[in-house]
């Protein structure tokens, strides 16, 4: 049968570019959402059942399993962030869904730690805000690319000042890093997602890699996603 598809039509050429970009964008938010809902099942049966938290947590500190629960998901984001081109799609999808389950288990303490109710009102307001900013995200106009520098290195001194408050316990210091987190973590939420858009034309032009590019995409939603809420929830927690 005879395609009588016209490509240098430039509303075809559109309506076929809009529907890649929403297949891709649907594919990455599938792999994060899966994601999340093992990360959430995990970290209830871990912490609901003190049995499995005693497999990482014994009466000296970590246990072996423990501090690889703890360690493995950085080298886990590491080898998906730096093996994109040698490791296959079907690769990152294991690895991914790995760093999921290992997520959930370090993640159980926050029902020991947190009561369930401020564990939802957390959940609630980190889907609202995410939502919101990665509509934003999508849809605007303006040139996110020119904040990413800004947001990476506010990122970075949100790491030093919360390793360095470890050590000082400082509550002032606590809150302030917990809201400049929270706004950062927002505008990371925006940024990625218009980096998601754009690079839904990669994905058309490379399948393979564009279903690489979904998986690692998801990821970085999941890390906005998980960060804000945790920022949320002490934030929230504060005022008990």
């Amino acid at each position: 049968m005879e395609n009588n598809t016209n490509y240098s039509d430039p509303q075809v050429f559109t309506r076929e570019n809009t529907g890649v970009k929403s297949s891709f964008v649907a594919n990455v938010f599938a792999w994060m959402f899966g994601a999340l809902i093992i990360t959430a099942v995990v970290a209830y049966l871990f912490g609901s059942q003190i049995t499995l938290i005693r497999l990482l947590i014994g009466e000296t500190g970590f246990t072996p399993l423990g501090w690889v629960v703890m360690v493995a998901p950085l080298g886990l984001v590491l080898l998906m962030s730096f093996g994109f081109n040698r490791l296959s799609a079907t690769a990152l999808s294991i690895v991914f869904l790995v760093y999921s389950l290992l997520m959930g288990a370090s993640l159980g303490f926050i029902f020991l730690v947190y009561q369930l109710g401020t564990i939802g009102l957390a959940f609630i307001i980190t889907s609202g805000m995410f939502a919101l900013m990665a509509i934003a995200g999508y849809t605007t106009k303006m040139d996110l690319t020119k904040f990413g520098n800004i947001l990476m290195i506010a990122l970075v001194a949100i790491v030093i000042g919360s390793v360095v408050n470890i050590f000082m316990g400082n509550s002032t210091m606590d809150l302030i890093i917990c809201v400049v987190g929270v706004l950062v973590f927002t505008g990371l939420i925006a940024y990625d997602m218009q980096k998601i858009k754009n690079n839904a034309q990669f994905a058309m032009a490379n399948p393979e890699a564009g279903r690489k590019m979904a998986i690692v995409s998801a990821l970085s939603l999941y890390l906005d996603f998980i960060n804000l809420f945790l920022l949320i929830l002490r934030l929230l927690a504060r005022r008990n």
